[in-house]
């Protein structure tokens, strides 16, 4: 028997983000179709940061007093509720400032020579076309200092992985890769990729920033090294990164920030460091936040991730179907609403994005325009910039008629309907 999912209730999910509720543009409701850039935060985690900070305001990890007991332990709890969210334990959960930082730390490991797993001459890196430029400039940097050389896959016409434009080979060290693109939306096959590295017994190291706020994401089930992802796209706070890595190499990756926090032992003449995760959280972290983040992975849990997925999914059906039926307008990305996330770019003849985007605001629809930090893929699809739609769990089918409607306007107010 097939088990069925229940349908979000969004009008009730609204009533959570004060902020959807607000108007701009002389009166216009707010259309808020940009979460793949930022998300907006329910009652529930606003709530979560103030009662922390009102009740519970401490430094963790230090201290003998009670706030400090209560610190620790809000802190840590955030810990093991996020690392299940995700299919893993709690001592492989890393808390960073967002997830270009995660990635940062993943790749300044593999240019020191404590890492087993470190780079030099000889070696090769391997990402991907598709990718975001914070995980795609850190490894031109680790192949800048290292003399690793980078190497890629290449994206098909519709904005996928190209599997069959590159063999990795014995030398290839770490395979980097985004399981849901940013700007075309396509889902990478991971367990394919996690396959081909580990037949030539490579690191893989997974940007889920797209991902695990869209869907249910298990990393244990997904086999790869390390992952990454950002609190701010899945409804929590701003300032707030997660990397997970796997325990055992978690173990032996050295630290990336010292001081404070991070240490066993310090002498004169040396240091030695505390065990994984306090090994890479250096200094007073940033508490509330994972707090906040805690909560928001709580919320997220409650609305069930297969229902998120399968409302997501609905409007991208919504979304391709509207702009595809408008002549001058492109998707950029997969035209099939098959292994496919909930970022939609798109251009419109005769039109440049950011102008594009100027119409829109004016009829209060937010979306992004530009080159979203993957000026490569930009420039394999050969498109300078695009105007893209990005959805979320409280967002509706009357969001994307209305979406539509002014990317019809826009036409009309430059003439090239």
């Amino acid at each position: 028997m097939t088990a069925t999912v229940p349908a979000l209730d969004v009008a009730r999910i609204r009533a959570d983000f004060p902020i959807l509720s607000r108007t701009v543009r002389d009166g216009k409701p707010l259309v808020y179709l940009d979460s793949g850039a930022t998300s907006q935060r329910p009652l529930a985690v606003l709530d979560a940061e103030r009662e922390f900070l009102t009740t519970h305001n401490s430094a963790v990890h230090r201290g003998a007093h009670q706030l400090a007991e209560e610190a620790t332990d809000a802190y840590e709890d955030a810990r093991t509720v996020i690392g299940r969210f995700v299919g893993v334990d709690a001592d492989e959960i890393v808390f960073t400032k967002n997830a270009t930082e995660s990635l940062n730390l993943v790749t300044y490991s593999f240019a020191d020579d404590r890492f087993p797993y470190h780079v030099g001459p000889g070696d090769e890196i391997v990402i991907t076309e598709l990718e975001h430029h914070a995980n795609l400039v850190p490894w031109q940097e680790l192949a800048r200092r290292t003399g690793a050389t980078l190497k890629w896959y290449g994206v098909t016409d519709d904005g996928r992985i190209d599997l069959d434009s590159l063999e990795l080979s014995p030398a290839t060290k770490v395979v980097a890769f985004t399981h849901q693109s940013n700007v075309t939306g396509a889902v990478t096959d991971v367990a394919e990729m996690v396959r081909r590295a580990k037949a030539v017994g490579a690191l893989t190291v997974l940007d889920a920033c797209q991902s695990v706020p869209h869907m249910p994401v298990d990393f244990r089930a997904l086999d790869v090294d390390f992952a990454a992802f950002s609190g701010h796209k899945m409804f929590g706070p701003s300032g707030v990164g997660v990397l997970y890595g796997r325990r055992a190499i978690l173990a032996e990756t050295p630290p990336f920030i010292t001081g404070g926090s991070m240490i066993e032992t310090v002498t004169m003449e040396g240091s030695t460091y505390a065990a994984p995760p306090q090994r890479f959280e250096a200094g007073v972290p940033m508490t509330s936040q994972v707090v906040g983040l805690g909560a928001a992975v709580r919320y997220l849990e409650a609305l069930g991730m297969q229902a998120v997925a399968d409302h997501e999914h609905a409007l991208v059906e919504a979304a391709l179907t509207g702009l595809s039926a408008i002549d001058g307008v492109r998707i950029v990305g997969p035209t099939e609403n098959v292994d496919r996330g909930g970022a939609v770019s798109f251009v419109v003849d005769g039109i440049h994005a950011h102008d594009v985007g100027q119409i829109l605001d004016d009829e209060g629809v937010a979306v992004r325009v530009g080159h979203h930090c993957a000026w490569p893929l930009m420039r394999r699809l050969g498109v300078p910039a695009t105007a893209r739609a990005s959805f979320a769990a409280y967002n509706t089918l009357d969001e994307v008629d209305a979406l539509v409607a002014a990317v019809r306007k826009a036409q009309s107010f430059f003439g090239v309907a």
